[in-house]
């Protein structure tokens, strides 16, 4: 079970990867491996010495009952404090942005979220991505 951040290749070159565990309810748990996540303008920040995602919409349990968690509420992210040291000195960087690219289950069946280091591209960047993956369609299109 995985599910991607498509977007965020097409708006930003994506620097360092990182993986961190995220403090979640039980409901949100079941949510996430039923495949109702949505990453739209979902984003990082660190407050106070922590990582949090901000608008990332995990949908409410169709089985939940009076526990049910909220479908857009923020949630702490899981990294060593050395990790966070190293992003928060980057952040300060111009241009840097955290962002969220994918959710998944380890080996271990932990739920970790994929969170990279990255800056954001400009019209032209965005062109060029383009028009590389429409020359990588035609030459499996040709070679198959």
């Amino acid at each position: 079970m995985e599910i991607k951040n498509r977007s965020v290749y097409h708006e930003y070159f994506i620097d360092v990867k990182y993986e961190a565990g995220m403090v979640l309810m039980g409901t949100e748990v079941k949510s996430i491996r039923a495949g109702k996540v949505s990453f739209n303008d979902s984003y990082c920040l660190i407050h106070k010495g922590e990582i949090w995602i901000k608008s990332l919409h995990i949908a409410e349990y169709s089985h939940g009952n009076i526990n049910n968690h909220d479908a857009m509420r923020d949630r702490k992210l899981l990294l060593q404090k050395k990790e966070i040291k190293k992003i928060e000195s980057k952040l300060k960087e111009k241009g840097y942005t955290l962002v969220p690219l994918r959710i998944y289950l380890n080996e271990k069946g932990l739920i970790k979220i994929e969170i990279g280091l990255a800056k954001g591209k400009k019209l032209h960047d965005k062109r060029e991505t383009l028009r590389q993956k429409d020359v990588e369609r035609e030459m499996k299109r040709y070679l198959k």
